[in-house]
């Protein structure tokens, strides 16, 4: 029995990821109605000008591995928001409601993920993964 051989799709550099990933941050960031600091904020406070470089010029940034962590958790949020809210507006408003889950207190979630550190990115969509899972862990 012979291999049935498929074409390959083309590698994806690291640059052209993190191109796609401050375009799809940028429609988040719309959708989520954050202002220019906290946008600033949640991809690990670069300086203004880099910031709106970036967003000038997604293809030519390039981005620490904090900054690329920061974008994948944000990415993944929003994911999850999208399969657990399957109405967009819920979803989107979600992040500024305040909840009272464990890990929020009362807080919003993006008052959380203001915090300034990865790991309050990544609080959020690990709660949110629990969510999805079927609990939190």
């Amino acid at each position: 029995m012979s291999a049935v051989l498929r074409p390959q799709p083309p590698a994806v550099s690291p640059e052209q990821m993190a191109a796609a990933g401050l375009r799809a941050f940028g429609r988040i960031a719309e959708a989520w109605g954050l202002t220019v600091d906290e946008q600033i904020r949640l991809l690990g406070e670069p300086a203004r000008s880099t910031f709106f470089a970036w967003r000038k010029q997604p293809d030519k940034a390039g981005l620490s591995r904090d900054t690329l962590e920061r974008l994948s958790n944000l990415l993944g949020i929003y994911k999850s928001l999208q399969i657990l809210l399957p109405d967009a507006a819920a979803a989107d408003a979600w992040v500024r409601q305040p909840n009272s889950a464990a890990p929020f207190g009362g807080r919003t979630a993006l008052q959380h993920m203001l915090g300034g550190n990865v790991s309050d990115l990544n609080l959020v969509r690990r709660y949110l993964d629990g969510v999805r899972g079927g609990g939190w862990s």
